[in-house]
């Protein structure tokens, strides 16, 4: 019998083309592109994305394609409480956080597989680039790197458990991304060349401070910047407009480059500092989840990356309180607060964390 899995389809070349392969490769698959779009015209309606309404014509007509049965489900209620929420709280306690993240972990691989799971699935699948291997000797379920490294998003998925893991199928993590792209075209699916979506699904035009000034316009007030001294040398716009490293878009003409070195949000404070302020080299994160195994019982030599963007560098991790201290060899640019830090061991993911301080 068939095993059976589930695929969340967002209307992109990436879960398409994993849904085929999960078909080349003897599953079972059902599609479902998981509805979770506030009630916003602008989101629903512009094109690419995977919040808006071409998402779910463009996975339909991929699932067809396929012959394969698809459906759309509603997890709206959860996806505000869970993910837009609390990206708007983090924002307005001077935090950057990660909202795919939150996504990965709240939705796409806990209420989607327990969803899955109601309609008898096996397992679920996505289109990340990443690899979930079984390591025999430990009969540990480990994360590991794809192939193409400038697509590889297990950044992204560290938050995942065992039993998670055990239940999920990533059929892209040995692939490029031109490969998939290919295979797209030779299948003739109508999103072989369609654009990555990069940015946040649910924020008209990238606007994130614009969205949570809409839904929260009485806590973003205007407020000083002042220099690393306390000294006042201008007004901000709130808060939620700036983030750690940031030099573009302050409004300040001080004579020489000067960049966003703190936050405080209790004060309403956007302190302004020189390019080396910006440099740090210790952290302390929080909200830990690591994948081969269950307790760090000691210093641990790893690479780290505090960004999906930034390129890992060595490090120490060390437990400490409810979490763990990272400490890098070298000082690394724009540590921020709210954003995850994940550790590597060769291409196997350690785990990560939340950066709760910068010390």
């Amino acid at each position: 019998m068939k095993k059976k899995v589930v695929i969340g389809m967002s209307g992109g070349v990436d879960s398409s083309v994993a849904a085929y392969l999960l078909l080349q490769q003897g599953y079972d698959v059902i599609g479902i592109t998981m509805q979770i779009w506030p009630e916003n015209k602008a989101v629903e309606e512009r094109e690419g994305g995977c919040c808006s309404l071409t998402a779910v014509n463009d996975a339909r007509r991929v699932a067809d394609k396929l012959g394969i049965y698809y459906y759309v489900m509603n997890f709206k209620e959860v996806f505000e409480k869970k993910v837009i929420n609390y990206f708007v709280d983090e924002y307005l306690a001077g935090k950057t956080p990660n909202p795919c993240i939150a996504c990965n972990k709240h939705i796409k691989f806990d209420e989607f597989l327990k969803k899955a799971q109601m309609l008898g699935a096996d397992y679920i699948s996505t289109g990340h680039y990443a690899k979930v291997v079984k390591d025999e000797e430990t009969g540990r379920y480990l994360l590991l790197r794809s192939r193409d490294d400038r697509k590889d998003q297990t950044y992204a998925l560290y938050n995942l458990t065992q039993y998670q893991l055990s239940h999920t199928v990533m059929p892209l993590g040995d692939y490029t991304k031109d490969r998939i792209r290919e295979i797209a075209d030779e299948l003739g699916l109508i999103v072989a060349n369609k654009p990555d979506s990069e940015e946040i699904c649910f924020v008209p035009d990238n606007d994130y401070a614009g969205f949570i000034k809409e839904r929260v316009p009485d806590k973003v007030k205007p407020g000083n910047f002042v220099d690393v001294n306390g000294n006042v040398i201008g007004k901000h716009k709130g808060i939620v407009h700036y983030t750690i490293g940031q030099r573009k878009g302050l409004g300040l003409a001080l004579g020489k480059p000067v960049f966003v070195v703190d936050i405080i949000p209790e004060k309403n404070l956007v302190v302004i500092g020189d390019e080396k302020e910006v440099f740090k080299d210790t952290l302390y994160a929080e909200d830990i989840n690591l994948i081969p195994f269950d307790k760090l019982n000691g210093d641990l030599r790893v690479t780290a990356k505090i960004r999906y963007s930034a390129k890992e560098a060595p490090a120490t991790i060390s437990p400490y309180k409810n979490g763990v201290i990272v400490k890098f060899d070298t000082p690394q640019r724009a540590i921020t607060k709210g954003q995850s830090v994940v550790f590597y061991n060769g291409d196997v993911v350690v785990g990560g964390g939340i950066i709760k301080d910068v010390l």
